[in-house]
C-alpha cells in the first residue's frame, strides 16, 4: 500500500511513502490505508489553508525541513505533499489541504515547502496534478476548462513549484481533464509537464487513479499506487510483445523510478538540525497562520485587571479542531488546549468560567445556550469557540454550506446580547460566513484546522503575547451564492464545466465590483504600517519595484507587502489585479524597511490561446502594493515595453489588425489604392472608416467593395498574396 517493490538480487531497495500535506500519516503497516484508525504519533502542522495564510516562505522552508528529519526518523522517504489544487469553490472537502485561491501565493509557498523538505534527502509529492476541486463524483467527473484558465489559474501555481523546487514525484489527479483521465492525459503529462516545462522527475498516481496502464505509461505516468499490480504488469508485457509500446518508453519510466530510489535511499544526508522542537515551531507556525479578521475599539489584546473575569464558551475550547478528516490526518505527538493555555496565561488573579454553549452534533440546545449567557453576563469578557464540526470537513465530500451550525450562531447572538464585550474564535478549513452574527460581536479571530499548537498560539494571541500577522489566502464571501462558481459547483452527467474562467476569487469580486466579508490578502494585527516611497522602474530583465514600509504603531510586528498588477490596455479580458509578489516583514516599533521586488516579463503576461504561449503586450500597467486586495496603500502607473508581437495574419484578419503593423498597413493601402480605380465606392484607411470597420476581416472588404475588380482573381487569392507581400517585408527588415 505505501512503498515501491524492493527487488533484491540487484540490490534495488523499495521506497516507502506516506501522506504528508501537514504531518506524516505513517500507518502501523505497510499493507493497510489507516484512514480510520489510529497512525504512527507524527507532529500535526497546521493545515494547507492556515499556514497558506501565514503567507510566510521561510516559514514553509522551516516546516518542510523539519518533515523531512522527522521522516527520516520514521523511516518515511517519500513524503506525499503539498497539496496545491485551486480553491475554486469554498465547498471543496478538501480545501483544508490546499494553500489559496491565488496560484502565485500558492506556488511560493509550494515551492519553499517542497525546497525544505527534500533538503533533508527525503523526496516531495506535488499533487493533485490537475483541476482536481471538488471531491463529489471525482473519480467519474471531467473538469472541462478552457485553455488560458487552465494554464492561468489551475496550472499556474504546480508551473511555478516544478521550475523553483524540482519536486522529485508529481502525483496525478482522479478526475478526468477535457474528457480524458489525468493519469493517461497526454497533453497534460507530456505536453505541458515534461516538454513544456521539462520535468524529468517521477509522476506516480493516486491510489487507483489509473484507468488504463498503457495509456498511462505512454503519456509519462512512471509509477503506479498501490501496486505494481500484476494485472497491470502483464498488459505491460503483452503491449511490448505487440508493439504498442515500446521497450524505450518503458526503459524511460524506470529509469526515472530508478533515479528517485538513489535519491531518497542513497547516501545519507547529516542532520541540519539536530534534537529539533517539533512541537515549538508547530505552536510557531500556528500563531502565524492565526488571522485577526475584526477589532472593534481595540478588543483585543485582552486588557485584564486583577479581579477580572472571562467566560470560556464552546466545546473547541477544551476538544479543539485541529485538523481535517481523511488521507491528511495526523495522530498528534501532543495537543495544546485553549482551555488550558488561556488558564496558564491569565494567572491566578483572573476567574476562569466554562461552558460547552453547543451539542457534538447538529441538535438544538437551548439550555446549553442559557448556561452560556448566565456565565457570560456575569463576566467581564466572554470568549466563543465555534467553527465547523469535525464532520463536515473530509476527504471525499463536498461541504453542504459555508455557514457555523444552527445552533452556533443562536449561541453567538445570545451571549452578544448580554455581554458586549464578545470575541469569537473561529476554527474551520474552508472560508465561513458570518453574516448572521459578525455585526454583533467586536472582535473575531480566525485560526482554520491550525494543528497541534493551535491552542497555545491562540492564547497567546489573545493576552497580546504574540502580535497576530496571518492574512487570509482566500476570500471570504458575504453568502456562498456570491461564489462565482455557484452556479455550477457540481458536475452533471460526467462533466463540470468552468464556465466562470479566470474569475476565481478575488478575481471575481474585484470584475463584479462585490464587497466580500472579509477580502483576500486581509488580516489585521496589534500595531500599524505605513507605505510610501514607491518607485517603480523597468529595466533590461524586468521591473524593479521599491517602497518603504514603517511600523507606525507600539509593538513589535509583522506585515505582508502584497503586490498586485493590473493591465490598463490589454484588448484580451485580464482581471481588474493579480498578486505577482509578496513578502513578509517583522519591524519594531518605529523602524523602517526598505522593500524590493523584481518582477519578470512574465509577471504581466496573459497565456494568448492564439498562439499557444505566455504574451505580455506592451502598454501601461499598474503596479499597486497594499495589505491586502481591497486595502491598496500605494500605486504606480508604468509604461512597460515587451516589443511588439507579430501578428500571424490569415484569411481573416481583422482590419485593425492590419492597419496596426506599419508594414501591413502598406501593403494594404497599396493594394486599396489599385481596387479604388475599378470601384465607385472608394476605401480609405482614415479614421472614420477604420473606427467602423476595425472588426471586419478584410477579406470581406474586397468582398464588400471590390466585386467589380476583381474579375480574374478570388478574394482569397488576393489576400493570400498580401499576407505574401507583408512577410517578405519583415524578412528585408
Amino acid at each position: 500500500m505505501w512503498m515501491t517493490k524492493g527487488i533484491e538480487r540487484l540490490n534495488i531497495p523499495p521506497v516507502h511513502m506516506y501522506d504528508g500535506t501537514n504531518g506524516i500519516r505513517k500507518t502501523n503497516s505497510d499493507e493497510e490505508m489507516g484512514i480510520t484508525t489510529e497512525n504512527l504519533p507524527a507532529t500535526c502542522y497546521p493545515t494547507g489553508s492556515a499556514i497558506g495564510s501565514s503567507w510566510n516562505t521561510e516559514l514553509l522552508h522551516e516546516v518542510g525541513v523539519a518533515l523531512g528529519l522527522e521522516s527520516k526518523g520514521m523511516g518515511v522517504e517519500l513524503l506525499l505533499g503539498p497539496g496545491v489544487n485551486m480553491k475554486r469553490t469554498p465547498l471543496g472537502g478538501r480545501n483544508f489541504e490546499y494553500y489559496s485561491e491565488d496560484p502565485c501565493l500558492t506556488g511560493e509557498l509550494g515551492a519553499a515547502f517542497i525546497n525544505g523538505i527534500q533538503s533533508q534527502g527525503v523526496g516531495a509529492s506535488l499533487k493533485h496534478f490537475a483541476g482536481n476541486n471538488q471531491e463529489y463524483e471525482k473519480m467519474v467527473t471531467s473538469s472541462e476548462i478552457d485553455e488560458r484558465t487552465l494554464r492561468e489559474i489551475y496550472l499556474s501555481a504546480f508551473e511555478r513549484i516544478i521550475k523553483k523546487s524540482d519536486p522529485w514525484t508529481v502525483m496525478c489527479s482522479y478526475n478526468l481533464l477535457n474528457g480524458t483521465y489525468t493519469s493517461e492525459n497526454e497533453h497534460l503529462l507530456n505536453d505541458i509537464l515534461r516538454e513544456e516545462w521539462g520535468y524529468e522527475g517521477v509522476v506516480l498516481s493516486d491510489w487507483t487513479a489509473v484507468n488504463d496502464r498503457v495509456r498511462g505509461l505512454k503519456a509519462g505516468l512512471d509509477l503506479e499506487m498501490p501496486g505494481p499490480a500484476h494485472y497491470n504488469m502483464k498488459a505491460i508485457l503483452e503491449a511490448i510483445d505487440r508493439g504498442v509500446l515500446s521497450e524505450e518508453q518503458l526503459n524511460k519510466s524506470v529509469a526515472r523510478i530508478l533515479k528517485l530510489v538513489q535519491r531518497v535511499t542513497g547516501i545519507e544526508k547529516t542532520a541540519t538540525h539536530v534534537d529539533q522542537d517539533y512541537h515549538t515551531l508547530a505552536r510557531k507556525a500556528a500563531a502565524e497562520s492565526i488571522v485577526l479578521l475584526k477589532n472593534e475599539n481595540a478588543i483585543l489584546p485582552l486588557q485584564l485587571g486583577p479581579d477580572s473575569s472571562i467566560a470560556v464558551i464552546g466545546q473547541f475550547a477544551k476538544k479543539p479542531r485541529i485538523q481535517g478528516a481523511g488521507s491528511a490526518n495526523v495522530t498528534p505527538t501532543q495537543v495544546d488546549i485553549p482551555w488550558d493555555e488561556i488558564k496558564k496565561l491569565a494567572g491566578d488573579s483572573v476567574t476562569l468560567g466554562y461552558a460547552p454553549g453547543y451539542p457534538a452534533d447538529d441538535s438544538a440546545n437551548e439550555e446549553l445556550i442559557k448556561e452560556s449567557v448566565s456565565l457570560a453576563m456575569k463576566s467581564d469578557v466572554a470568549v466563543l469557540f465555534v467553527g465547523q464540526p469535525e464532520y463536515a470537513e473530509s476527504e471525499m465530500h463536498d461541504l453542504e454550506g459555508i455557514d457555523l451550525p444552527e445552533h452556533q450562531i443562536k449561541l453567538i447572538q445570545a451571549v452578544a446580547a448580554v455581554q458586549p464585550k464578545c470575541i469569537v474564535v473561529t476554527s474551520s478549513g474552508s472560508a465561513l460566513t458570518m453574516r448572521p452574527w459578525v455585526q454583533y460581536v467586536p472582535g473575531v479571530l480566525h485560526t482554520w484546522l491550525t494543528g497541534q499548537g493551535m491552542g497555545n498560539a491562540v492564547a497567546e494571541i489573545l493576552f497580546g503575547h504574540t502580535n497576530p500577522s496571518g492574512k487570509l489566502s482566500e476570500t471570504f464571501p458575504v453568502k456562498l451564492s456570491d461564489n462565482p462558481s455557484h452556479m455550477r459547483i457540481r458536475g452533471e452527467n460526467g462533466k463540470l464545466y468552468y464556465r466562470e474562467g479566470l474569475f476565481v476569487g478575488y478575481r471575481y469580486y474585484d470584475r463584479k465590483e462585490l464587497t466580500p466579508q472579509f477580502p483576500f490578502g486581509h488580516g489585521l494585527s496589534y500595531t500599524s504600517f505605513a507605505y510610501s516611497n514607491l518607485s517603480v522602474v523597468q529595466h533590461e530583465s524586468g521591473v524593479a519595484v521599491s517602497l518603504q514600509l514603517e511600523n507606525t504603531g507600539k509593538r513589535q510586528g509583522k506585515e505582508v507587502v502584497q503586490l498586485y498588477v493590473h493591465d490598463e490596455e490589454c484588448r484580451w479580458t485580464r482581471p481588474e489585479k493579480e498578486l505577482k509578489a509578496f513578502v513578509k516583514v517583522e519591524l519594531a516599533p518605529g523602524e523602517k524597511q526598505q522593500i524590493s521586488f523584481e518582477l519578470e516579463e512574465r509577471d504581466f503576461a496573459y497565456y494568448n490561446t492564439k498562439y499557444n504561449r505566455w504574451v505580455a503586450d506592451s502598454g501601461f500597467f499598474q503596479i499597486a502594493l497594499g495589505s491586502s486586495s481591497r486595502d491598496i496603500r500605494v500605486t504606480e502607473r508604468l509604461y512597460c515595453d515587451f516589443g511588439q508581437e507579430e501578428i500571424t495574419f490569415h484569411k481573416f484578419s481583422l482590419l485593425s489588425e492590419w492597419v496596426s503593423e506599419p508594414a501591413a498597413k502598406i501593403v494594404l493601402q497599396e493594394c486599396l489604392e489599385e481596387m479604388n480605380q475599378h470601384v465607385t465606392d472608394k476605401v480609405y484607411l482614415n479614421e472614420e472608416f477604420i473606427g467602423f470597420w476595425g472588426d471586419f476581416p478584410v477579406v470581406k472588404v474586397f468582398q464588400l467593395y471590390g466585386q467589380t475588380w476583381m474579375n480574374e482573381r478570388s478574394p482569397d487569392e488576393i489576400i493570400n498574396e498580401l499576407i505574401s507581400r507583408v512577410y517578405q517585408q519583415r524578412q528585408v527588415k
